[in-house]
């Protein structure tokens, strides 16, 4: 099948291709190894996750975007045009057009590095969408409508809220922290409890298990392992989903903050629809257990989770593909 036009989520964490008439084809971690004596670039996606904090000096391994946008333009680069020339596959010589979603609270400098980056990669045109706008189209939400319907969508690097209205966005706060900072903040709190010195992954994995944004009646407790700090040997402990509610609660509060600033800043009108429809969650970081019930607490409005939440984006990005005439006045620029 030929092979004309792409949907991408490029994500901090995550990159996701949707093609026409297959859906999502792709669905790779954002990180590349790169050997340095060489200059070349070694394995992407899911192959150099695994080489993440297992690696010798001569092999560095990449997450090429930082927040959401672009903190190494070359690696990028590379990774679209491998992600690109997967899914093309044999036609991999015909440019293809390509919708790509980016943070609402991109700046104008990240936008040329994004758009750059993907026609040095292989494009023939570029299409760059806001994210909430995607999220809500992939999550079944009538954008068009001239009711107001809320989005909060939490992705590894960004947490973009918005209140969309008539096909835009009416009031939005793009905010630089999500999954990612909430790994850290495991590490963190391991690290300053136990004293105990966690990887990378260990503590993404301990978010996935055993992550709760509430504490729960019945306690989770997983078994980790980790290099003791004071004798700098291996060791392990038990953790309980309760001390992750309380290591990943400073960054929900900031999250929740945004909320609240949107809420507060959209019309009358539109605030008594998101009252009557509540608002959705979308992105890998609304996958954290009693997330939608926390912010429902903090903030008086019902939250519901999103069907297929971490695939909202790119979903979006197909529904775009396919009607990129009636989604124009809703996407940013084209090149």
């Amino acid at each position: 099948m030929l092979i004309r036009k792409i949907g991408i989520d490029l994500g901090t964490c995550n990159s996701l291709v949707f093609v026409p008439g297959k859906g999502v084809v792709l669905r790779e971690p954002s990180v590349v190894a790169v050997a340095l004596e060489e200059n070349r670039i070694l394995a992407v996606g899911e192959e150099a996750k695994e080489m993440t904090g297992r690696t010798p000096d001569t092999i560095r391994v990449h997450r090429p975007l930082r927040d959401g946008v672009i903190a190494d333009f070359r690696v990028t680069q590379a990774m679209l045009k491998y992600f690109i020339d997967k899914v093309s596959g044999f036609w991999r010589f015909l440019k293809p057009e390509i919708v790509m979603g980016v943070p609402a609270g991109i700046t104008s400098t990240e936008r040329r590095a994004v758009i750059e980056a993907a026609l040095n990669a292989g494009a023939r045109q570029i299409y760059l969408a806001k994210e909430p706008i995607l999220a809500a189209i992939g999550a079944d939400i009538p954008i068009n409508s001239s009711s107001g319907n809320m989005i909060v969508d939490i992705g590894g690097g960004t947490s973009e809220i918005a209140v969309i209205s008539l096909g835009g966005i009416v009031s939005c706060h793009s905010l630089r922290i999500g999954g990612d900072e909430m790994d850290l903040a495991i590490s963190d709190y391991i690290k300053r409890k136990y004293n105990l010195a966690v990887g990378e992954q260990t503590a993404e994995d301990i978010k996935i298990k055993i992550g709760t944004a509430l504490p729960e009646k019945e306690e989770r407790k997983l078994e980790i392992r980790g290099r003791d700090l004071a004798v700098g040997l291996p060791k392990t402990i038990r953790v309980s989903s309760s001390e992750m509610a309380e290591a990943t609660s400073d960054i929900l509060a900031e999250i929740i903050q945004a909320i609240k600033t949107v809420l507060r800043e959209t019309p009358a009108e539109l605030s008594a629809d998101i009252i009557d429809k509540g608002m959705i969650l979308s992105g890998g970081g609304s996958l954290l257990r009693n997330i939608a019930e926390k912010i429902s607490q903090e903030t008086g409005v019902p939250c519901f989770l999103a069907e297929e939440s971490m695939l909202c984006v790119v979903k979006g990005t197909g529904v775009v593909l396919e009607n990129l005439e009636a989604y124009k006045k809703s996407i940013m620029s084209k090149k």
